[in-house]
């Protein structure tokens, strides 16, 4: 019997069993894939800890930032944490000025550049194929470094990790007592969900509706290179926001309940990030697909983010790599579902995490303590009951 089940081990649930562990609660972490599938496994890195426009973002932005600088020291492995310049490019034909009011909101404004001053700062980029670029002081960790130095501390504080298939939650009235997985059934006070884009689905299958999305990204990684780029580089107007706001018009979530829909086209965000050990990763590709094991083909794919990337970093484009996909979670405000459902109490959620890098470790801290008895004064501000179900 433990006090707390994480079902998921991304970046998600291993920085919130290590928090609620090292708070003194036990805590069994289920993770379906002894190596990592989901988001955690094919996102950039990035830490947009600029990004907040409400005082709510923008206080756990410095509270995310504070959290990914310290935790190398507090766990005594290496996060990859660096800070780093982030290039949001701009179309050829763009308005400079229309571009910049969309960030005037930010907690940090950026830095406009032109052209030739945005390849003075990144050589890589094609001159021709960008109308300049927006600078941002940006911050980067490797998500796989991340992860191994959570689940390293987490068990030697004692955390117990269980690789296995969650299979359903075993109901008790309005409580969840524990869940059945592949390999048996394991009880607790508490049962949190970190499962990302499997959210949706791993609910489901038990008959529980949660107003989690997800959109199908793709990505193409790189053996270590000679090739050397500076900056993290990305478009000023992302694609991926714009699907993920494009299913708010959907007026019921019914659509999502059938198989085989496109609610929207698919589109490329043409950028990429180099890592410390010399792989570049570019992408990246998104999809709004109902199906979460939805059939991609990869070549397909491949060539779209080839051919997208090659206007704006061409040599880039032209490296060989290895076509990757996942589920990337979002939900309609693109703030996180945080907390507890309103028909079990005792049935968390922590998922639809739109910039994880920012938020997951200051709110991982706050959902343990508050699970200890402090309560937290911004957790129900993301409760996952702020989205209503018709009766």
């Amino acid at each position: 019997m433990y006090d707390w089940i994480v079902i998921g081990g991304g970046i998600t649930g291993i920085s919130l069993s290590y928090e609620l562990q090292k708070a003194g609660l036990s805590t069994l972490l289920i993770e379906q894939h002894s190596q990592l599938q989901g988001a955690s496994s094919l996102g950039y890195g990035g830490i947009p800890y600029w990004s907040g426009t409400t005082a709510l973002t923008r206080q756990l932005g410095e509270e995310g930032i504070a959290r990914q600088r310290e935790l190398s020291d507090e766990l005594g492995m290496d996060t990859e944490f660096r800070d780093i310049d982030l290039l949001l490019t701009l179309e050829p034909d763009a308005d400079p000025d229309l571009v910049m009011a969309n960030y005037a909101n930010c907690a940090v404004a950026p830095q406009l550049l032109n052209p030739q001053e945005a390849v003075e700062c990144e050589p890589l980029l094609n001159i021709d194929g960008i109308g300049g670029a927006l600078k941002f002081k940006h911050s980067h960790i490797n998500l796989n470094c991340f992860v191994a130095a959570h689940s390293q501390n987490f068990q030697r504080l004692g955390g117990k990790i269980a690789y296995a298939k969650v299979q359903q939650f075993l109901k008790d009235g309005d409580r969840i007592k524990g869940v059945e997985t592949s390999v048996g059934t394991y009880k607790s006070d508490h049962v949190v969900v970190c499962a990302g884009g499997m959210s949706r689905a791993l609910l489901k299958d038990s008959g529980i509706k949660v107003k989690v999305y997800f959109t199908h990204a793709e990505a193409i990684d790189t053996e270590p290179v000679d090739l050397q780029l500076r900056a993290m580089v990305m478009p000023a107007n992302s694609t991926r926001n714009q699907l993920e706001e494009a299913t708010n018009d959907v007026d019921s979530d019914e659509v999502w309940e059938q198989a085989g829909i496109e609610l929207v086209k698919p589109a490329v965000d043409a950028g990429a990030i180099q890592y410390c050990d010399r792989r570049i990763r570019f992408g990246q590709l998104s999809r709004v697909l109902t199906d979460f094991d939805a059939v991609i083909d990869p070549h397909q794919s491949e060539a779209a983010i080839r051919s997208a990337v090659a206007k704006v970093l061409p040599q880039i484009a032209d490296l060989k790599g290895k076509w990757r996909n996942c589920l990337v979670a979002f939900s309609r405000d693109r703030l996180p579902l945080v907390g507890g459902m309103q028909d079990y109490p005792n049935l968390h959620l922590f998922t639809g995490f739109t910039s994880p890098t920012v938020f997951v470790p200051a709110l991982s801290k706050r959902f343990a303590a508050n699970a200890t008895g402090d309560r937290d004064p911004i957790l129900p501000l993301l409760s996952p009951n702020r989205f209503k179900f018709p009766d």
